[in-house]
C-alpha cells in the first residue's frame, strides 16, 4: 500500500505527496482580493512541505460570500493576487488549488470576531438566496427562494470562476457542496423543500450539485483533477447520509469528478457531532470502498502516525490538514522525520534538514 509520502497521480497531474492544507477562511479579502496575508498564509504551507495547497472558499458571487472579508474570483481583476501566490506555491513544488464556493443561506454573516449573525445591509450586508426560504437559524439572513433563471446564474457563475481560476495558474479546482452552503443545502430534505426539478427526491436534490460539477468540467482543462467536497451526513434524522453521499460520488466520478474531499456537518446549528481525533475517516472510507472513487479525509488528523496509517490501510488516498497547518506550518517536513521518510527541503533552510535531506 502506499504511504503518506509517496506521489498521488490524478488524472495528469502528480502530487509529491498525500499531505493537503484544507480550505480555511482567513476572512482577510478586502472586496474578494486576495493580499500579503493570504501569500504568506499560503506560501509558508508550500514551504513547509505540503503537496497539495487548496486556498480557501472562494465565492463565485459577491452575494456568494460567507462575509464581506471572504475571497472572490467573480471578476477578472481578482486573478492576479491570486496568481502571485500560486506562482510561489509552484516554485516550491507544491500544487495550488483553489476551493470555488457559494454560502447560500450562510452568506452576508459577520466574520469570526466581528460579530454574530447577519451583517445589516447598512453595514455591508446584502440579500441571500437559498433552495427555500428558511434560515440557517434566527439571527442569520431570511434567504430568497432561488428561480430558474437564479439556479442558472449560479451553474455559470461557478463555470466562469474555474475559468479565471485556470487563468490565475491553479491546477486544481474543488466544487464545496458541503459546510450547509448553497450546493449542500440543495441536497438536504432539511434546507430543501421545493417541489420542483430541484427538489423532492434524491435526483432532484442532486441536480445542481451534478450541474455544477458538470459545467465546472467542461471548461477545466481534461488532465488536470476536478476535486468535490461533500458532508457525508447532517448527523441528524431525516437529513443528508451517509448513503446518499455514496450514491452521489459515483454519479459525480462518472460525471468527471477525481476526489472526493469527505468532511461532515454544517447543515444545522443544532446537530449533535461525536468530535475527536479521525471522527470523519470512516465517511471517507466507505465513500472510496462502496463508490470506488479516490477519497480525502479531513477532521482532526493531527499526528504523523495517524495520518499515515489512513493513507496505508486505504481508508483515504489523501488527508486534508486544517487547524494542525495553523499550529505548525512545517507539519509534513516533520512528520517525514518522524516517519523517517524522505522528503526534500527549501534551498534556504537545508541546514536545519535531518542529514542527507534534499533540496527542492
Amino acid at each position: 500500500m502506499p504511504h503518506l509520502f509517496e506521489p498521488l497521480t490524478l488524472r495528469g497531474l502528480t502530487l509529491p505527496n498525500r499531505i493537503a492544507v484544507s480550505p480555511m477562511c482567513e476572512y482577510s479579502a478586502e472586496d474578494g482580493f486576495a493580499n500579503d496575508w493570504h501569500l504568506v498564509h499560503l506560501g509558508s504551507r508550500a514551504v513547509g512541505g505540503a503537496g497539495l495547497v487548496l486556498f480557501e472558499a472562494t465565492a463565485v458571487s459577491p452575494e456568494g460570500r460567507i462575509s464581506p472579508q471572504d475571497l472572490g474570483l467573480w471578476r477578472d481583476e481578482q486573478i492576479e493576487p491570486l496568481a502571485r501566490i500560486v506562482r510561489f506555491i509552484d516554485d516550491q513544488g507544491s500544487v495550488a488549488g483553489i476551493q470555488l464556493a457559494h454560502a447560500g443561506r450562510k452568506a452576508s454573516t459577520w466574520a469570526p470576531g466581528a460579530g454574530d449573525g447577519a451583517v445589516p445591509p447598512d453595514q455591508g450586508g446584502w440579500d441571500v438566496v437559498a433552495p427555500s426560504p428558511l434560515p440557517f437559524a434566527g439571527h442569520y439572513p431570511h434567504p430568497h427562494e432561488l428561480d430558474r433563471d437564479g439556479i442558472a446564474a449560479v451553474i455559470d457563475d461557478f463555470a466562469a470562476a474555474a475559468r479565471r481560476a485556470l487563468r490565475a495558474g491553479f491546477r486544481v479546482v474543488e466544487v464545496h457542496a458541503a459546510h450547509g452552503y448553497l450546493l449542500h443545502q440543495f441536497l438536504s430534505p432539511l434546507s430543501n423543500q421545493r417541489g420542483d426539478e430541484y427538489g423532492g427526491s434524491f435526483e432532484n436534490r442532486t441536480r445542481l450539485v451534478r450541474e455544477v460539477v458538470a459545467a465546472v468540467r467542461e471548461v477545466w482543462p481534461e488532465q488536470l483533477p476536478l476535486l468535490v467536497r461533500l458532508s457525508a451526513t447532517d448527523w441528524v434524522d431525516g437529513g443528508w447520509s451517509a448513503q446518499d453521499t455514496v450514491k452521489l460520488s459515483q454519479t459525480l466520478k462518472a460525471l468527471g469528478a477525481d476526489l472526493i474531499d469527505v468532511s461532515s456537518g454544517g447543515m444545522v446549528p443544532d446537530a449533535r457531532i461525536p468530535v475527536g481525533p479521525g471522527y470523519q475517516t470512516p465517511f471517507a472510507a466507505r465513500v472510496r470502498q462502496e463508490s470506488g472513487v479516490a477519497v480525502g479525509a479531513v477532521g482532526l488528523i493531527t499526528a504523523p502516525a495517524q495520518a499515515d496509517h489512513i493513507i496505508r490501510t486505504g481508508q483515504a488516498d489523501l488527508v486534508l490538514l486544517a487547524r494542525e497547518l495553523l499550529r505548525d506550518p512545517y507539519w509534513p517536513l516533520h512528520a517525514a522525520e518522524a516517519l523517517r521518510q524522505s522528503t526534500p527541503w527549501p534551498r534556504q533552510y537545508l541546514r536545519a534538514a535531518p542529514h542527507g535531506s534534499r533540496a527542492r
